[in-house]
Formats: structure tokens, sequence, C-alpha cells
């Protein structure tokens, strides 16, 4: 009994250990995709003068209430319209989730720009940017940007420009961190992880939700408008 009790704590402890290694083996895994993206996108991230030059500058969307930008929203807004004004585009492309009437980031972002003195028809409009990974795509594929700029905070902007990059634009990141945020703990772990699914996004590099109409960054940003507004 004595011996079968030994086997039986002896295999327990083996299971253990191998349970233990996978999840430091995964953990370490994780963090190394991570730290590649950080690497390979930091070169990209703007310091110093105003990039000229680009296609457009793309937005990417955050949360909006009652018709009003979060705050890491507006700061992005706010360094958006700053690069915008001094001729690091001529086109603003706000892409952001889009997906119910009752929900619309990407209206609340134009109305916001052009409160700021940005002319309506430099803004573009993508309503189905319900990702990273898919506001990136379609400025690509849908909008025909190759030369873009992306505005976002700096912990966000190495998977957008590491998106960009495999997805074959020519890229520029500027950071939009104004303030400091609450919840930014929470929201590092999460980007750690948001991290690695869209390093295999780029991989397989499957199509948006949605796709549709090319859309000239040339012509009059007010046909991506919302049409029931």
């Amino acid at each position: 009994m004595v011996f079968f009790q030994k086997g039986k704590y002896k295999k327990l402890k083996i299971a253990l250990i191998c349970v233990l290694s996978l999840l430091l083996a995964s953990m370490i895994a994780i963090l190394s995709v991570s730290t590649f993206i950080k690497i390979t996108a930091e070169d990209a991230i703007a310091s110093g003068d105003t990039p000229t030059g680009y296609d457009c500058i793309l937005v990417l969307g955050a949360s909006v209430r009652y018709d009003q930008p979060s705050h890491m929203l507006e700061d992005r807004l706010l360094t958006a319209i700053g690069l915008y004004k001094n001729g690091a585009a001529p086109k603003l492309l706000m892409s952001g989730d889009h997906g119910s009437e009752d929900y619309d980031e990407v209206g609340v972002m134009k109305s916001f720009a052009v409160s700021h003195g940005v002319p309506s028809e430099d803004i573009f409009l993508d309503h189905a940017g319900f990702s990273t990974y898919e506001s990136v795509y379609r400025a690509i594929e849908i909008f025909g940007a190759k030369k873009i700029i992306i505005v976002t905070q700096k912990y966000h902007l190495y998977r957008a420009i590491y998106v960009a990059e495999s997805l074959g634009a020519e890229v520029c990141g500027v950071d939009a961190a104004l303030r400091e945020y609450f919840g930014d703990l929470k929201r590092g772990v999460r980007e750690i992880l948001a991290r690695n699914k869209d390093f295999f996004m780029c991989i397989f590099k499957p199509e948006p939700t949605f796709l549709g109409d090319t859309i000239s960054l040339e012509g009059d940003g007010n046909i991506t408008n919302d049409k029931n507004t």
C-alpha cells in the first residue's frame, strides 16, 4: 500500500511539473512574440519633426459615450488634427466601430474634427474598422492608402505598425498619449495578448469582416458619411 501511494504521488508530481513547464513555456512564447512586435515596430514611431508626404492620417477608433469621445480617443483626434494642419497628409481616415445604429465611433470622430476646423471633405470614414487589423487592412485595400500615418497611443502603435508593414504599407506611427489613462495596467496586459493574435493574423492574412468597393482618398470624404444621417 505504501509503495502504491508513493508511486501515485510520484506520477502526480511529474504531471504537475509537466503542466507548470507547459504554462511557463506558453508565457515565454507569448511574451517573446509581444517583444518581437515592439522591437520590429519601434523604428517606425515618429520622434521630433512632423512626418510629411503621406496619403492619409489613420485615426484608430476607441470608445465613445453620449456622442462624446473618450479621453483616449479625444487625444488621438487632437494629435491627428495637429498633424493634418501641419501638412503631414491631406486626408484624415477615421476608422472605428459603427456596427449598430446607436453606436457610431466614426461619426463622433468626424464631428469632433470638423468642430476643430478640419474641412468635412477631407475626412473619410471607415464604418467597419472593428479591430486594429481590420482598420489597417481596409485602409490599404478599400481606401488605397500605401503611405499611412497611424495615430493612437504608443502601447497600441506597435501592433498597428506591425500589421501595416506586414500588409505592405509604408507606415509612420505617432503617439497620441497626451495624459494618464485609467486602467493602463489592465490595458497593457490585454495588448500583449492582442499582439499575439495579430501576429498570426499577419501570417494568414484573412479578409476583414467586410470589404466592399474601393474609395479614392483623392475624392470627397463626404461620400463616406452615414447615409442615414
